[in-house]
């Protein structure tokens, strides 16, 4: 039986496809087992197993053997990559923990701006951070400390696209957000502020040098949660009257 051939529609002058394969086979269903028994070199070489010895026996010792190192060895590296990436979560999220108390311990309302525009920028490894307010169009010329820039109507929800948030790697940065800090940014992330329903449209703006510092697929609970604790403190200091 060893000795058959696909018949039927397969041609000479071409391999069979998967349809006709799984038709022989089913069609002689006793072909397979005593292939694999009169052809063990096949099989082997299929498998990748060692060559068969002098007495016709195939050794499968050192072959398992080599299949499990390479499994410990895959399982290692997935090991590896998990911690790795657990530890930059956990240092990520010890960053923006510091940066919340900074907000948290400003004593003015000057200061909060100062942690802002510099604090921000060196705890959470970035170029640039600025306070982006929109404005009626009128103020935007007026001077205004570092970190805070006055936009005309419409640039929070231009630049945010309808979402809260936005995390964008490969970038050119706006001078809308960045102002003169814009030739560093090549990736940033976008977060709406709510302050109060009688304050204009803002958002904080964080940009980086590094193209994929900030993307599409990355945890945005931290970054969320940096500008909820703005807009909580800005909130705060326009009650007190700065």
């Amino acid at each position: 039986m060893a000795g058959k051939t696909l018949q039927g529609s397969q041609q000479a002058d071409r391999p069979p496809d998967a349809e006709g394969v799984r038709a022989f086979l089913l069609a002689n269903p006793g072909f397979l087992a005593e292939f694999i028994d009169t052809h063990p070199e096949t099989l082997a070489a299929l498998a990748g197993l060692p060559a068969e010895r002098p007495d016709g026996a195939v050794d499968l010792r050192g072959f398992l053997v080599g299949k499990l190192r390479g499994e410990v060895d895959g399982l290692k590296r997935q090991q590896h990559a998990i911690v790795t990436a657990s530890r930059a979560n956990q240092n990520t999220q010890d960053r923006v923990h510091r940066a919340v108390l900074h907000l948290l311990d400003a004593e003015s309302f000057e200061q909060l701006i100062q942690v802002i525009s510099t604090d921000l920028p060196v705890m959470l490894d970035l170029d640039v951070a600025c306070l982006v307010v929109e404005t009626d169009g009128r103020n935007c010329g007026q001077p205004c400390p570092p970190g805070v820039r006055l936009a005309p109507p419409g640039t929070v929800a231009d630049a945010l696209d309808g979402k809260d948030i936005r995390l964008e790697p490969v970038i050119e940065g706006d001078p809308r957000l960045f102002g003169p800090g814009s030739g560093l940014v090549e990736s940033q992330a976008l977060v709406r502020i709510h302050v109060n329903a009688t304050t204009p449209p803002a958002l904080l703006a964080l940009g980086s040098r590094d193209p994929q510092m900030f993307d599409p697929g990355m945890r945005s609970d931290l970054v969320t949660f940096l500008a909820h604790v703005l807009g909580t403190c800005l909130r705060a200091w326009l009650a007190r009257g700065r």
